[in-house]
């Protein structure tokens, strides 16, 4: 599989998914069978993804390479991190013999897999992203199969600098409706209070606030209230003292 056949399938991904976790989940996929095929072996890949101001999202092509994948960050150890750490792949090439990180060697071993190899993904100054391959014997990683890994992960990491664009613009895009529609609420209340009290528009808004501090309730709610009463019809609407 070429990168250009990669890029294809990315972009399908990216388009087809809803939620950025889907997407992770079909990255590792398609990295798991493009490194498989250069090895000629079966290959687990797992994906951990760090985003600011935001917990690790970790997905993986298998629940095993999952697992692995969580028990290094637990251990706080092995070539995963050290990939983020350096910017460049780092291999375990025996989990028999390596002696840079022996409990994740030994969890590695006791899983039943012999190798592994971390490899970066560069996603810009807000992110950052690592594939976690795991081989099933030592020597599964040569230099041919850590460059298709390489390779994979520069194409991966352009489509998912974009699907977290995306993501973020919807968040954004979320975020400001909620605002939006928060404002309308206590712009109508203001109004409410001002039809009550005869004032002007600040003096309904500070006798709102006032009466939020005081009652120890968010401002959005206690306007919600009070157009809830309006509309409800009561005949008692609420007053308050300015």
């Amino acid at each position: 599989m070429d990168p250009a056949e990669h890029i294809l399938d990315l972009h399908d991904l990216v388009t087809g998914t809803a939620d950025i976790k889907g997407i992770l989940d079909g990255v590792t996929r398609f990295a798991s069978a493009a490194v498989a095929q250069a090895a000629g072996e079966e290959i687990d890949c797992a994906l951990t993804l760090r985003q600011r101001k935001r917990t690790a999202t970790v997905a993986g092509s298998s629940e095993k390479a999952i697992l692995l994948d969580v028990i290094e960050q637990n251990l706080d150890q092995g070539p995963c991190l050290d990939a983020l750490d350096r910017g460049s792949p780092v291999l375990l090439a025996d989990v028999g013999t390596d002696t840079n990180w022996p409990q994740y060697s030994r969890a590695l071993a006791e899983a039943g897999c012999r190798s592994a190899l971390g490899v970066p993904m560069d996603l810009g100054e807000t992110s950052e992203a690592v594939l976690n391959f795991f081989g099933p014997w030592p020597g599964v990683f040569t230099q041919g199969v850590i460059d298709a890994a390489t390779t994979f992960a520069d194409v991966a990491g352009s489509t998912l600098r974009l699907a977290i664009r995306i993501e973020t613009v919807e968040h954004t895009n979320a975020d400001l409706k909620a605002a939006m529609a928060s404002r309308s609420v206590i712009d109508t209340a203001a109004g409410i209070i001002m039809a009550q009290n005869r004032c002007t528009h600040a003096e309904a808004v500070t006798i709102l606030t006032t009466a939020s501090s005081h009652r120890n309730q968010k401002l959005h709610d206690l306007a919600a209230e009070i157009v809830a009463t309006l509309n409800g019809g009561t005949g008692n609407p609420m007053r308050f003292e300015d």
